[in-house]
Formats: C-alpha cells, sequence, structure tokens
C-alpha cells in the first residue's frame, strides 16, 4: 500500500497544479516547486534511507518513514501559505526515501530467491502502476469536488493503515552492530542541496524581485555542493556511491543519459496540465480524465518492453524511447502554437508513454548490468536517484525558463519543449558513445 500512495503521490498533484496556484495566488513558473521539492528530497535522500534502513532496522526505517510521510501529507493538506506547502513537499519526499528502500528491503526478505520472489516484486511493480493509473483519475474528481487540499489529506488515513499492517505484519529485525560505518549523512545532504540549489537558480532567474546576483549565488552553491559531495565521498569510509563506481563508464553514461530523458518526461506532465487547464480553460476533472490515455499506455508499455530488449538490445530500445519522447516533444510545442483541441494531445501522448517504457526500462538495464552481489545495490539506488533528480532538473530548467516572466520573446510550451528536445539530443549522444549493450529477453 505504500508503493501504491507513492505512486498515486507522484501524479495526483499534476491535475491539481492549477487550482494550487489560483488559491495560493502562485502563477504556473513557482509552482514548479510543488513537483520539484518533492522529488529532489526523495532522491537526494533515497540512499541515505537504504543505509538507514541497514542500520537502524528495517522495520524501525518503514515506521519512522511513513510517520513522516503522513505527517507531510497533513502539513500540505492544511497549509496556509505557498512555502508551508512547499516545505511539506520536502518533508513528504523526505519520508518517501526513508520508508521506500526499508520496504523495498522487507519484500526481498519475506520472500525465498526464485518465483515467489520474482512474483512478489512483480506485484510491487504493477501496484506502482496502477497507481500511476489511478492518481490522473483521483487528482481530476478530488480536485473538482474536494478540493486541492484533500489530494494530500486523503493519503493521511491509509498511511495510518500502513503503519498498523507494518507494526503487525513485519517482523522486527535487529539493528546493526555498532561497529558498522555510520550513513554518509554529509555526503546525502550535499548530494540533496546541489539539486535544491540549481533548481532555485532556474526557477527564480528573472522572477520580479529577486536579484539576479541571488540566482547566481545559488548557482554557484550547486556547484560548491557537487564538488563538495565529490571529495566527501573519497574520504567517506561508507560513501553513498564509492568512488570506483564511476569507472564503469556504460554505468555513467547511462545515468547522465536516466536524468536527461526524466526531466523531458517530467516535464511533459506538468506542460499536458498547464495546457489542458490553463489554455484550453478545461477543469480538473476533465483535464484528468484526458490524461488517462497515456497511464494506460504507460502499463502497455511496461509488459511490451521487456519482450522486446533481447532481441533489440538495451541501447537500440533507449535510442527508441529517447526518439519517442523528442517526437511527443514536437507534438506539444505545435499543438500549442496552433491553440489545438485537447484531441490533438493524444499522440504526444502515446509517444510519452513509449519513451518511459522503451528509455527508462532500457537505461535500467544498462545501468545495472554487470553488478555483483557487493555493488548491485549500489548500481540499482544511483539508477533510481537519477531518474528522480533528472525529474525534477528538468522541470526546473524547462518550465522554469520556459514559464518565467522574464522570458517574452515566444510561446511558453515551445520554449518548454525546445529545451527538452535538446537535453533529449545531448542524452543521445551519450548513450551513443557505449557499446551495445545485450540482454537476454525474460523467461516466460
Amino acid at each position: 500500500m505504500l508503493q501504491f500512495l507513492i505512486a498515486v503521490d507522484v501524479t495526483v498533484v499534476n491535475i491539481a497544479l492549477p487550482s494550487i496556484g489560483a488559491d495560493l495566488g502562485v502563477d504556473g513558473h513557482s509552482l514548479t516547486w510543488v513537483v520539484v521539492g518533492y522529488t529532489i528530497t526523495g532522491g537526494g535522500l533515497l540512499m541515505l534511507g537504504g543505509s538507514l534502513g541497514d542500520l537502524l532496522g528495517r522495520s524501525r526505517t518503514l515506521l519512522v518513514g511513513t510517520a513522516l510521510f503522513a505527517a507531510a501529507s497533513l502539513l500540505a493538506g492544511l497549509a496556509p501559505s505557498f512555502p508551508v506547502l512547499v516545505v511539506a513537499r520536502l518533508a513528504q519526499g523526505a519520508g518517501e526515501a526513508i520508508a521506500l528502500p526499508a520496504a523495498m528491503a522487507t519484500i526481498v526478505l519475506m520472500f525465498p530467491e526464485g518465483p515467489r520472489r520474482s512474483r512478489a516484486l512483480s506485484v510491487w511493480a504493477a501496484v506502482a502502476s496502477c497507481g500511476l493509473v489511478l492518481g490522473f483519475a483521483l487528482s481530476g474528481v478530488i480536485t473538482a469536488h474536494l478540493g486541492w487540499r484533500w489530494i494530500f489529506l486523503i493519503s493521511v488515513p491509509f498511511t495510518l493503515v500502513v503503519l498498523v499492517a507494518a507494526l503487525v505484519l513485519v517482523q522486527a529485525d535487529r539493528p546493526a552492530s555498532r561497529e558498522r560505518a555510520r550513513p554518509d549523512l554529509p555526503g546525502a545532504l550535499l548530494l540533496t542541496a546541489c539539486p535544491l540549489l540549481f533548481a532555485y537558480a532556474a526557477v527564480e532567474a528573472g522572477e520580479p524581485g529577486t536579484s539576479a546576483w541571488v540566482s547566481l549565488a545559488a548557482l554557484a552553491g550547486a556547484v560548491l555542493a557537487a564538488a563538495g559531495f565529490v571529495r566527501v565521498e573519497s574520504r567517506s569510509p561508507a560513501p553513498l556511491v564509492p568512488p570506483a563506481f564511476f569507472a564503469d563508464r556504460a554505468r555513467v553514461r547511462a545515468n547522465l543519459t536516466t536524468m536527461l530523458l526524466s526531466g523531458s518526461l517530467s516535464t511533459s506532465f506538468l506542460l499536458f496540465t498547464f495546457y489542458l487547464q490553463d489554455r484550453l480553460g478545461i477543469g480538473p476533472l476533465g483535464a484528468g480524465l484526458t490524461m488517462l490515455p497515456l497511464a494506460v499506455a504507460l502499463i502497455a508499455a511496461s509488459v511490451l518492453v521487456p519482450r522486446l530488449l533481447g532481441g533489440w538490445g538495451a541501447r537500440t530500445c533507449v535510442l527508441a524511447g529517447l526518439g519517442a519522447a523528442a517526437g511527443a516533444m514536437t507534438v506539444i510545442a505545435f499543438v500549442a502554437a496552433l491553440d489545438a483541441g485537447a484531441a490533438w494531445l493524444l499522440p504526444a501522448m502515446l509517444l510519452i508513454a513509449a519513451g518511459m517504457g522503451f528509455g527508462l526500462v532500457g537505461l535500467q538495464y544498462i545501468a545495472v548490468g554487470g553488478t555483483t552481489d557487493e555493488d548491485a545495490g549500489i548500481a540499482s539506488g544511483v539508477q533510481r536517484a537519477a531518474d528522480q533528480l533528472g525529474g525534477a532538473g528538468g522541470v526546473a530548467v524547462h518550465v522554469g525558463i520556459g514559464f518565467s516572466p522574464a522570458v517574452h520573446a515566444g510561446d511558453p510550451f515551445l520554449i518548454a519543449a525546445v529545451l527538452a528536445i535538446g537535453g533529449l539530443a545531448v542524452g543521445a549522444v551519450v548513450i551513443s558513445r557505449s557499446p551495445a549493450t545485450e540482454v537476454q529477453a525474460p523467461a516466460e
């Protein structure tokens, strides 16, 4: 249920953004913080959450993370102002980062390796997909009939159920011995501070009343945080990302491409929402129903792609995904330029689903390819963090700049789409330099 709630939270917020902006007096440019704040803290602290689970015990960490997520959801639903809402979203991301790795590890350890574990992980993935689909539908219904605050408040009773279930069903495990190295807290804080400062520099650049020096200082802070992270990791006895990890160039290229692709995909969700509601004037319920084909196509892509990986190879699938995402952005730009109706966005939605299915699945295979028992967890954690941080960074750059009040030269949808296509082109060049990676088709 926790995975379901987190998956719902990813999509349920998008449809509600225009209503949040209207109620709290915030424009679309600043509303990106509602999405960016959550994903950055969730991605930046994800690997720290995994370490805390190993050190303090998975059951205890699951309870703490879930409780934090519930408290942050309550604060978001009751937020009296936009800054409080952003703080609540940051706390929600932290709760996810603490709870999700513990929940995943609990499932892995509850089921022995083999068919039972495979089925459990398949159910886990299916629950996430269903959460994404239901998030689109629920967001429109809840926002239209109950108000945007209930998209957060409705999570509270369900997370309380998760807490009770965890207390009853999850067997308490022992914390790690005191001799074990402590989690790399400085590294985790720097890894989170870097994209947060970068996002602030991108989103607030050109905002009326914000000095250019403030944005430049934030950008410089992001660079210093990145440099500090590298330095801390090279000296830490238990680094989040061991320096040797970067010796595998294929993994590095795969994670960089993941960030660029995720940035484009996350941007598309906001562009769909803003176009349907702000440009076409469709209400939250209609916008949520209009985006259901995208959610259904995502499920279809998640089923189809693994069957094609064995024949195509991972790199070819990634290039196909990047091309599909670029095609979707092109469609969005043309639809916005022509002020076309909602039906004309359907090709873009199908292409986004293909881009996510082919691109992210192929990149995951490359990112974890050739791993051993010693580094499989690190490789998976880095890939997941790259996905979330890349999505947040993409939204900050593409939407933050495209919808900035300082940009008056063109349509904001066109500017955001062009920036996203540029990132996808860089990703295609990066992944093309990797050797062709072939994978076996999953067994039936």
